[in-house]
């Protein structure tokens, strides 16, 4: 029905490999494609499993990849595959920490995303990676 692109995270290294000076680095896309989910029947159980779950969640997450980011406040934990549609309220590879912001922004999209004839479906550029 259509595919969202949610963030682009960019990685540079620099360092040694067997004394010898050694650069590498990588992109990774994170999308979301809005197929035909039915929406989910326990919407609140989810968001109660999540909101519980939600400091420890941080916590983990820290250990991997430092402090969870805030501003004023803990930024929005947002949930990739949705909970709306029956996406895993605490799986690890789900939940983007997000601005405050963005995280409205994205809010307010998915239900274009799973609209038909939405916005959506039209291709992106060709060329996303171009800096």
């Amino acid at each position: 029905m259509g595919c969202m692109w949610l963030a682009d995270i960019k990685g540079d290294w620099q360092g040694r490999y067997l004394f010898m000076p050694a650069e590498a680095g990588g992109r990774l896309a994170i999308t979301h494609c809005c197929c035909d989910y039915r929406a989910a029947s326990n919407l609140k159980q989810l968001r109660t499993h999540w909101n519980k779950a939600r400091p420890g969640f941080r916590e983990d997450w820290a250990q991997e990849f430092g402090a969870w980011p805030a501003g004023k406040d803990p930024w929005p934990g947002h949930h990739i595959f949705d909970l709306a549609h029956g996406g895993p309220a605490t799986a690890p590879g789900n939940i983007l920490p997000t601005p405050p912001d963005v995280h409205d922004l994205f809010n307010k999209e998915y239900p274009a995303c799973y609209a038909p004839g939405g916005k959506w479906l039209t291709p992106g550029s060709a060329r996303p990676y171009v800096d």
